[in-house]
């Protein structure tokens, strides 16, 4: 690997994504969105700036950087929030999760698309983008009742997501049988929520008897890897693993907000990176030959989110100006 060029990359991608803050700032737009358009501008499908090996680069930054956000998502499930919010958390990430995947089913089913296939598509559009959602929350600086809420959808979204997905599958595939997805899914979710237990509580242990400062920080940076790189070797969720942990701590530290804060302070370039790399492995080509099935999907899924959203929000019984914000809240599509 030329060493030079990897640096001068980085360079030149964290700087661009200065740039990108600064125009968030100046018109509203979300940092994330001008992230993702900046790297769609110089990665394959715009003007192919990017060197060849930075495409080897984006697993490794984005399960570092997806693990963090799902450490800080698991601080919203500590037993006085669910205590709150529970109601509305549980009813409206069910409702968003099946009623995405039975309306983007049934609509692709309806104009054509084979029932397997437009299966697994509703399946896959369930999955939300938990980065976007956390960078965004993050951005506006805003922690209220919504964000608490939007924060615990989001955080146990990919528990629903794997589950629907397994079963779809073995729907699909009914030769194979039921055991082997729902048995897969078993040990993504399961071994994922084990890992982190084992990992929260030592660490919930040591949060609360570290200062703020560099041994903190050392400490969150060693929880982050250890998460991710445990979880990837057991062939778990990094993302459950992550919350898991973060909820223990946040349940079980004297003073959880330490490690916590200290994860925020080290997590913006990771997911700088994380998004530059997203937009620039977009490969626009492969969207555009699926043609109408694309378009399809996209505003099937739209609508979904939109109708899902409100239903969970009024099974949830949140208050009446949060009723059609979660839809709309809850539209970033992951993978």
């Amino acid at each position: 690997m030329d060493y030079a060029i990897l640096l001068v990359t980085l360079g030149v991608l964290f700087l661009c994504s200065l740039a990108a803050d600064h125009l968030g700032r100046m018109t509203r737009v979300p940092r994330v969105t001008l992230l993702l358009l900046v790297g769609l501008l110089v990665g394959q499908s715009g003007l192919d700036l990017l060197p060849t090996q930075s495409q080897d680069w984006f697993e490794p930054i984005s399960t570092v950087a997806l693990t963090m956000v799902a450490f800080l998502l698991g601080a919203d499930l500590t037993g006085e929030k669910i205590a709150r919010h529970g109601r509305a958390i549980f009813a409206i990430s069910l409702m968003v999760i099946f009623g995405t995947a039975v309306i983007v089913w049934g609509g692709l089913a309806a104009i054509g698309l084979d029932l397997g296939l437009a299966l697994l598509l509703g399946a896959i559009a369930c999955a939300t983008d938990p980065a976007a959602i956390a960078d965004v929350i993050r951005q506006s600086g805003i922690r209220n009742n919504f964000t608490e809420t939007l924060g615990g959808i989001v955080a146990i979204d990919d528990v629903w997501g794997l589950i629907l997905f397994s079963v779809c599958l073995a729907l699909v595939h009914p030769s194979n049988g039921w055991t082997g997805p729902l048995a897969i899914a078993g040990h993504e979710i399961g071994g994922a929520i084990l890992l982190g237990l084992v990992i929260g509580g030592p660490a919930a242990f040591l949060s609360g008897r570290l200062k703020p400062g560099e041994p903190l920080q050392t400490e969150a940076f060693g929880i982050v890897f250890l998460t991710a790189g445990l979880a990837l070797w057991l062939e778990v969720s990094f993302l459950i693993a992550g919350m898991t942990a973060g909820a223990v701590i946040a349940n079980l530290a004297r003073h959880h907000e330490y490690a916590f804060n200290e994860i925020e302070r080290i997590e913006l370039p990771f997911m700088v990176l994380f998004f530059l790399l997203a937009g620039a492995s977009l490969e626009l080509e492969a969207l555009w030959s699926l043609g109408w099935i694309t378009l399809a999907y996209v505003g099937l899924r739209i609508a979904a989110r939109l109708v899902s959203g409100e239903l969970g929000a009024r099974l949830g019984r949140v208050p009446q100006v949060e009723i059609r914000l979660y839809g709309p809240s809850l539209l970033p599509q992951a993978g």
